[in-house]
Order: structure tokens, then C-alpha cells, then sequence
């Protein structure tokens, strides 16, 4: 299904690059996924001096299991060395500091776009929209690398329904080549349903509700998860092979073993069962 690989690096969390911004600018509430209730723009209490957390190698036996399913996508070293030139917040100074912790969220946004329209250009069933994409790929590019304040001020849900209408495109191009009847599941609440083995082979599953499913040995061959909330969902033994749109946050949110079969885009979750 695939086109060809693709270079992600700078879709990627790169934390060597990057001034703690999720650690900075995102809101806690305490729950199962933290342990302390946080506001946005304050500092989390573990994040040490040199932009690293101090207890990175123990985040869920602490507490903090949310911390270990989060990625920005890049956008913490776009927005730390691109958008202010590598100043940090103690550098920079409170106003500095305030307006850096808007800025994050807004290029997270944009480059988890970019990291949808960068796999549906691999696609080559996706072939007749590839021109959109390419284009809308350079515009969204072209957006995270604007000032500070044409960041905050940008109407990113309006962009994301422009992009969105190109990914829905995609996946009716792509799916429309899978052998067999598809499932239209978009936005169905299936939390904790019991999917054991079941053909989901094709099946749209855009923004649903799989939270503790169990999903075990199912075929979920090339079905589109954008938006899909696999929180706890058991993912044994499944067959996810050429799925697209999945993302890594969500596959670390979701339960598996050494026996999920997995789409190249995304890596094993290392605390998954017989991972270590």
C-alpha cells in the first residue's frame, strides 16, 4: 500500500532540541494519567534546569503514565529553535516565557497535520489527490514557520477543515481498494466493546470512541484511525498492518504485545507487554 518511506525526523519529539515546552505550556489535571493538577504556562515541578525532566526513566511508576503517550510532533524544537531562535524562557524573560507557551500548542497542531498529509503523499492509491497535498503540505510547512504573534493569531480550525477534506479523500481513495465490505464506524462509541477477531479489514474508524475495546487477534488491515481514542484498548495479537493515519500517541495509549502486527510509521511502545 505503501508508496514510498519518508523522512519524519523533524515530526518526531526531539527533546535535545527543545526547551521543555510540553512540560511548560500544557495543563495537568490530577488523574489516573497525573499525578498533581498543573496550569498551562507553569512549570512542571519535575522539569529540571536544563529543559529535561528528572524523572523521565520512572514517569509512570510515578504517576505521570499521560507524560509517556504525549508527542508534539516536532513541535517543540520548531518552536524553540526556529520560531524564537533558540531563546528560552529564562533568557527571554516572563513575557518571553507567556508568549512561547502559546505558540506550542498552535505548531503542535500544524504539525500533526503535516505528519498526516507527509503519509497520505506514500499512499499510491491516494495518487489523484497527491498535487492537493503536496501543496497543502507546503502551505501548513509554511504557516509553522510564521512570527510569534501571526501564530497566535492564526485560525488553525479553519486550516485543519481544509486539510481534513484532502485526508477524507485520501481515505476513500485508499480504502476503495480494499477487497471486501468496509465498516463505517466514524465516531462510534465502541468503548469497551468486544471486537475479539473481528474484520475490520478497510473499516473507517475516524474519531472512534475504542477506549478499552477489546480488539484482540482483529483485523484492523488498512483501516483509517485518525482521531480513533485507543486508551486502554487491547491491541493483542491484532493485525494493523497498513492501517493509516495512526499515530504514536495513540498506539502507546493502547494495550499490545510483541505479537501486534504494526504499520512502519509508528514504533512498538516499549512498555507494551514483552517489551521491557
Amino acid at each position: 500500500m505503501r508508496e514510498q518511506k519518508v523522512d519524519r525526523d523533524g515530526l518526531r519529539g526531539d527533546c535535545e532540541n527543545c526547551f521543555g515546552l510540553c512540560c511548560v505550556a500544557l495543563p495537568f489535571a490530577r488523574s489516573a494519567d497525573f499525578a498533581l493538577d498543573k496550569p498551562a504556562g507553569t512549570p512542571c515541578p519535575n522539569l529540571r534546569e536544563d529543559h529535561r525532566c528528572g524523572i523521565h526513566t520512572r514517569l509512570r511508576e510515578k504517576g505521570f503514565t499521560g507524560c509517556t503517550v504525549y508527542d508534539c510532533f516536532g513541535a517543540g524544537q520548531k518552536v524553540s529553535q526556529v520560531t524564537f531562535g533558540g531563546r528560552d524562557r529564562r533568557t527571554g524573560g516572563p513575557e518571553h516565557s507567556r508568549r512561547m507557551a502559546e505558540v506550542f500548542p498552535v505548531v503542535r497542531q500544524l504539525h500533526e497535520l503535516l505528519w498526516y498529509l507527509t503519509e497520505a503523499l506514500t499512499l499510491p492509491a491516494a495518487r489523484p489527490v497527491h498535487g492537493e497535498l503536496r501543496r497543502a503540505l507546503e502551505r501548513t510547512e509554511a504557516l509553522t514557520r510564521l512570527g510569534p504573534g501571526e501564530l497566535v493569531a492564526l485560525d488553525v480550525p479553519a486550516h485543519r477543515q481544509e486539510v481534513n477534506v484532502l485526508l477524507l479523500r485520501t481515505s476513500e481513495l485508499v480504502r476503495a481498494g480494499i477487497p471486501g465490505r468496509k465498516k463505517e464506524r466514524r465516531g462510534a462509541d465502541l468503548m469497551g466493546a468486544r471486537l475479539k477477531g473481528a474484520n475490520l479489514r478497510g473499516a473507517n474508524l475516524r474519531g472512534a470512541y475504542l477506549i478499552a475495546a477489546d480488539l484482540t487477534g482483529a483485523d484492523l488491515r488498512g483501516a483509517d484511525l485518525i482521531g480513533a481514542d485507543l486508551r486502554d484498548a487491547d491491541l493483542t495479537d491484532a493485525d494493523l498492518t497498513d492501517a493509516f493515519f495512526l499515530t504514536q500517541p495513540q498506539l502507546a495509549a493502547a494495550r499490545g504485545t510483541a505479537g501486534t502486527r504494526l504499520p512502519g510509521s509508528v514504533v512498538r511502545p516499549a512498555h507494551w507487554a514483552g517489551q521491557g
